[in-house]
């Protein structure tokens, strides 16, 4: 006793209208995120080297921060 089989078509890309899961558009974020994180660790890393006491000098990356936090907010 054989059971009946269904096929059943995906509906294409280009009769649906509509964008496959990988040909979406990424937002600008997305890439502006991670890229802004990779900087500001490279950054600590690249400045570690000079470790110091703290003389009450701001270091470049205090002051670059702080220049960023007064644009945004």
């Amino acid at each position: 006793m054989s059971a009946p089989t269904h096929t059943r078509s995906l509906p294409s890309a280009h009769r649906a209208g509509t964008a496959t899961g990988a040909s979406t558009r990424l937002h600008w974020w997305a890439l502006a995120l991670p890229a802004l994180a990779f900087g500001l660790l490279l950054l600590l890393l690249a400045g570690s080297g000079e470790a110091h006491a703290a003389t009450g000098e701001v270091s470049a990356l205090v002051q670059v921060a702080e220049q960023f936090l007064r644009a945004v907010g």
